[in-house]
């Protein structure tokens, strides 16, 4: 029986109730593959965002709800105003549902639901720049030459916005979290108990042997993914590499590529170009993943994972859910480049199972994903 299938025999047991899903927007990124097997798990409920690219509405369906935000002028202004995302979603009327599903990390949790309706909150972080990352986009807005407004704007604003943010928590009848570190930030900002649903991971994309150019791959150097923003802190990776003269191959773009790739050393490899095809291929191909940022979760490591890769992680946030020492990967405890480069040279590729890695990823799984979350549906809505 097929993962949707089973959802529908569950909750056709409690009721079968109609069922929308709600996103703060439809960009590209981990939050949005939640939807996306959320709408796999309930292909005929309407998905409400703020805003939905071209893509992502085709990809799923035609199921797609947007609201004023998604037109001009106001698609410039959404990502500027945190406001005008308040008004959409706390004026979002769903009153022809049983059950609402929100995906959120940000305003999407702050729907108004009757007492009749049931609304579950999958909450991927208590909104960033309101709470744990405050300091860092006051630091990086990453608005270009707007930083200065956002900056303005965000310290003007911070008291009546953690205000609504956290009168938003408040709304879900029941609130889920990406992870155990997920759960602790929830209890902190919100004061309230959570889940913990890991997200879904494609581990069997990354699960199967590839080649390149008919070779088979050999392990060899290490690899870091991602967005290159400050937080991700891949500029630790790229000092630790060049430090110690070994390979790293640094997959991905962002604001922070010029600055790293001033800073790398000969044995530094940049690709900006690598599509979700070759993607497999360079992690199998790696002695291990280096992960120096803290994540509410981390998806680009639980994909090495399940290629077989060790993590060599910084030892906080989401890594503490997925990071085995000995087993799929190892930590280092400061964040600086002489700490990442002690753990690089202690590290040893022929302690590891390859196939015991795969094996442990698979309780992020799309498969586990929606098991998890059909228990947490049945237990809320029984």
């Amino acid at each position: 029986m097929s993962p949707n299938s089973n959802i529908k025999y569950q909750i056709s047991n409690i009721g079968n109730p109609r069922a929308a899903i709600v996103c703060d927007w439809m960009l590209g990124g981990g939050a949005e593959k939640v939807v996306l097997e959320l709408h796999n798990m309930f292909p005929d409920a309407p998905i409400y965002t703020s805003y939905a690219t071209k893509r992502w509405r085709h990809k799923l369906n035609g199921k797609v709800v947007t609201g004023f935000l998604q037109y001009w002028p106001f698609s410039k202004l959404r990502k500027y105003i945190p406001f005008l995302r308040i008004l959409y979603f706390s004026n979002l009327r769903l009153k022809n549902y049983d059950l609402i599903i929100s995906s959120t990390g940000a305003e999407a949790k702050g729907i108004k639901t009757r007492a009749d309706q049931t609304h579950i909150s999958y909450i991927h972080a208590p909104t960033h720049y309101y709470w744990a990352r405050y300091d860092d986009y006051l630091a990086h807005p990453g608005f270009g030459r707007f930083d200065w407004l956002a900056r303005f704007g965000l310290k003007l604003l911070i008291g009546p916005l953690r205000k609504w943010d956290f009168v938003a928590a408040q709304r879900p009848d029941h609130i889920l979290a990406n992870s155990t570190h997920t759960a602790g930030q929830i209890k902190k900002y919100y004061n309230r108990k959570s889940t913990v649903v890991f997200p879904p991971i494609d581990t069997e994309r990354f699960a199967i042997p590839t080649e390149k150019h008919g070779l088979p791959n050999v392990r060899r150097g290490f690899v870091i993914t991602g967005r290159q923003t400050p937080y991700k802190r891949v500029d630790l990776a790229v000092a630790a590499c060049t430090q110690l003269n070994v390979p790293l191959i640094v997959i991905g773009n962002g604001p922070d590529h010029k600055k790293l790739k001033k800073m790398a050393g000969k044995t530094i490899t940049f690709l900006t170009k690598v599509t979700d095809r070759e993607l497999p291929h360079y992690l199998q191909s790696a002695e291990a993943f280096l992960f120096p940022g803290v994540d509410d979760f981390g998806i680009a490591p639980v994909e090495a994972l399940a290629a077989g890769t060790p993590v060599i992680a910084y030892k906080a946030g989401g890594a503490l859910d997925f990071i085995v020492e000995g087993k799929t990967g190892q930590f280092f405890t400061k964040q600086t480049p002489e700490s990442l480069a002690e753990a690089i040279q202690a590290f040893s590729s022929n302690k590891y199972s390859h196939d015991g890695i795969k094996t442990a990823a698979a309780k992020f799984s799309i498969t586990a994903f929606h098991k998890n979350l059909q228990a947490e549906l049945h237990n809320v809505l029984q």
